[in-house]
């Protein structure tokens, strides 16, 4: 009987190959970099590094479950932006941190479920529908924002501690992120809605037939990924201590580079939070490795550009090499009954 159980083996290795690829990567980099500048692990360094991938893994996470899904939210940035400034702008009339901090996720969540009800409900392809809402959502902020700025000088104290301090060299922002990261991933193991945003972002249509609710796991993808982004922008605040209308201008293309490069299929179906994490770590570590052995920043977008081309390549290769496997398989169960 004709089974996709060699092909998908395939891929499965190809995956985990790849997050194993990222680790040995990371690793060799962050090596070479203690070699030639012997501060660059050090406790403040390696809490620099973690501090610096924290808000790209949260946002990387939501974002990947969305790709696995088969769709792509181009908005996370702009909702980044406008959830940060709001948790700012309660802060600084006297509001709580914890109030804050969920001001933003809800914010988040609402604007994630704005763009879900349109991808799924209304059956608009999500490219255009996040690509518009990131300039609705750009726009109203700016709007709203205009020349007004959230500076550290208006925070409660206890908020921006929580976005420096840790335990050692581990930031309290990066436990979150793992314990997010933790989360999610079980979820998309463990549970039967996780295991059905694979199924639908392999196939949608035969995912439909076997009765696997489409439009409510694509709204509820949207959902926890905008969010993430809402927690990400209060996390974001706590981190720099300021926001303005800017924030977070241009995020989406990093946090889509993230995903991608950590072994998320961007046609769906395909990856794991984990390896979005790592692709976020890694992206954010080349953007501190390279000052560190005085590289010109300027290079951080060309490098994130060829890992993006690269991780698609590979994407494209495996495709390719799974429908031939595919077709050999049939001819041979072909073969095989007319014989």
């Amino acid at each position: 009987m004709l089974t996709a159980t060699a092909p998908r083996a395939l891929l499965d290795r190809v995956l985990r190959m790849r997050e194993l690829a990222i680790l040995v990567v990371l690793a060799v980099m962050l090596v070479a970099t203690q070699v030639d500048n012997t501060s660059f692990l050090s406790e403040q360094g390696i809490k620099d590094l973690l501090l610096n991938a924290t808000i790209l893994v949260l946002v990387a996470v939501g974002e990947a479950v969305v790709v696995i899904t088969g769709n792509v939210d181009l908005s996370v940035g702009s909702v980044l932006g406008v959830t940060a400034f709001a948790a700012g702008d309660l802060l600084r009339h006297g509001g709580n941190p914890v109030l804050a901090v969920g001001l933003a996720v809800v914010l988040g969540a609402g604007f994630g479920a704005f763009n879900g009800a349109l991808v799924g409900l209304g059956q608009v392809p999500s490219l255009v529908v996040t690509l518009g809402t990131l300039y609705i959502i750009r726009a109203l902020d700016s709007i709203w924002v205009g020349s007004r700025e959230i500076t550290a000088s208006r925070l409660p104290s206890g908020f921006k501690s929580f976005g420096h301090d840790g335990i050692w060299a581990v930031p309290y922002l990066a436990v979150l992120a793992a314990v997010v990261l933790i989360a999610v991933g079980y979820f998309l193991a463990n549970y039967r809605g996780g295991r059905e945003c694979y199924a639908l972002g392999s196939h949608a249509q035969a995912a439909a037939l076997a009765g696997v609710p489409v439009r409510r796991r694509v709204w509820g993808a949207f959902v926890l990924c905008g969010a993430l982004a809402g927690l990400a922008g209060a996390l974001y605040l706590a981190r720099f201590g300021y926001a303005d209308a800017g924030t977070g201008s241009g995020y989406e293309l990093t946090v889509v580079s993230a995903v991608v490069v950590g072994g998320v299929g961007f046609t769906g179906g395909r990856g794991s939070v984990y390896g979005a994490a790592l692709g976020a770590l890694l992206l954010t570590s080349i953007n501190s490795v390279l000052p560190a052995i005085g590289v010109s920043s300027v290079w951080v977008e060309a490098i994130d550009g060829i890992l993006l081309l690269l991780a698609i390549s590979v994407d494209r290769i495996v495709a390719l090499r799974i429908a031939g496997l595919l077709r050999s398989r049939a001819r041979q169960a072909r073969t095989i009954a007319d014989g």
